[in-house]
C-alpha cells in the first residue's frame, strides 16, 4: 500500500519553524562564514589561479601576512552575513513547509495524478523547494552587500549600509532574475532529493519522522544535487553582484565574456571546491533545521 499523501495536518507552528532554522542558521554562520568567502573569491577570479597563484586569490592582499592575520581576512562582511544567512535560513527552512503545506493541501490530486502516491509527495516538497527558492530574492540586497564585501571591497568605498541603501536603491536587487533563476532549480534539486531519499532509501511515510541519521544521509543527497545543478547561473550571479556599484555589466554579457575567455567549463568554476567545502555547510545547517524543527515542535 502506497503511503498517504498528507496535507498540513500535522504541520508544526510556526514559533517551532522560526527557532529551528533560525538555530540551524547561526550554528552555519559561525562555523562556516570563511569557507563561504574562499568559494565566493574562487568564483569571482578570472584569471587562471596557477597564474596569480592560490593564496593571492584566497586572502587578496592579506597573502604575505602571518597565519592569524590571513584568517581574519576571510570574515569581511560579517555583519550583512549575518543578517543575511540567517534571515535566508529562516525564510528557507522554515518557509518551505508552508509552500508544501499550500501545495498540498490545493493541489494534492495535481501532483498524485500527475506523478502517483509516493512520487507526488516527494515532487511537491520539491516544487514548494523552488517556489521558496524564486521568494529568496526578496533578501537579494543583504545577499549582494555580503558579496561585494567578501569580494570587492572597493566598491564601498568608506560608505556606510545605511547610505548605500539611501544611494544605491534598487540597484541593490541587480542581478534578480539570475538569481530566481539559480535559486528555483537549485531549491527544487535541494527539498526534491531529499524527500526522494527518505521516500526510498528510508521508506519514511512521514518525512517529519526521520532520525538525525536519515536526515544527514537525505541532506547530503539534496545539497549535493543543488550545487551542481545550480552551478552555472550562481557563477553568473555572483560576478553581477560582485561588481563596482556603478558597473552595468548584465548577465548575458557575462556569459558571453565567460564562454569567450574561459570557455564553457567556467560555467563550473569553483564547482569542486564548493561541493567539498560549502558542500558541508549545506548539509549542516539542513540536517540541523530538519531535526530542530520537529523537536522544537514538542514545546511550543
Amino acid at each position: 500500500m502506497a503511503p498517504q499523501f498528507t496535507g498540513n495536518k500535522h504541520s508544526e507552528s510556526a514559533a517551532a519553524r522560526v527557532l529551528g532554522s533560525g538555530t540551524s542558521g547561526v550554528a552555519e554562520l559561525m562555523l562556516f562564514h570563511p569557507v563561504d568567502t574562499i568559494a565566493k573569491r574562487l568564483m569571482s577570479n578570472r584569471g587562471k589561479v596557477s597564474s596569480v597563484g592560490l593564496g593571492t586569490v584566497i586572502f587578496r592582499d592579506k597573502a604575505s601576512a602571518s597565519a592569524g592575520t590571513k584568517f581574519l581576512s576571510l570574515f569581511p562582511g560579517l555583519g550583512y552575513a549575518a543578517g543575511y544567512k540567517v534571515l535566508q535560513r529562516i525564510y528557507k527552512f522554515g518557509g518551505q513547509p508552508y509552500f508544501n503545506d499550500f501545495l498540498s493541501s490545493n493541489y494534492k490530486s495535481t501532483f498524485v495524478n500527475l506523478f502517483g502516491e509516493k512520487n507526488g509527495k516527494a515532487m511537491c516538497h520539491a516544487a514548494a523547494g523552488s517556489l521558496t527558492g524564486i521568494g529568496e530574492i526578496i533578501l537579494l540586497p543583504l545577499d549582494v552587500l555580503k558579496i561585494k564585501r567578501q569580494t570587492n571591497p572597493e566598491a564601498f568605498k568608506g560608505r556606510g549600509v545605511i547610505t548605500l541603501v539611501r544611494e544605491e536603491n534598487f540597484k541593490l536587487y541587480r542581478g534578480w532574475g539570475w538569481t530566481a533563476a539559480r535559486n528555483a532549480p537549485g531549491s527544487f534539486a535541494l527539498f526534491g532529493a531529499s524527500a526522494f531519499t527518505k521516500e526510498y532509501a528510508f521508506g519514511l511515510t512521514d518525512y517529519r519522522k526521520a532520525t538525525w541519521t536519515q536526515n544527514f544521509i537525505s541532506s547530503i543527497a539534496g545539497s549535493v544535487a543543488s550545487i551542481v545543478i545550480s552551478q552555472p547561473l550562481d557563477v553568473i550571479k555572483t560576478r553581477i553582484q560582485n561588481q563596482n556599484f556603478e558597473s552595468k555589466v548584465g548577465g548575458l554579457t557575462i556569459c558571453k565574456d565567460l564562454i569567450r575567455e574561459e570557455g564553457f567549463r567556467g560555467f563550473f568554476k569553483g564547482c569542486t571546491p564548493k561541493v567539498l567545502v560549502v558542500g558541508p555547510k549545506l548539509i549542516f545547517s539542513f540536517t540541523l533545521a530538519q531535526s530542530l524543527i520537529p523537536l522544537f515542535a514538542n514545546y511550543v
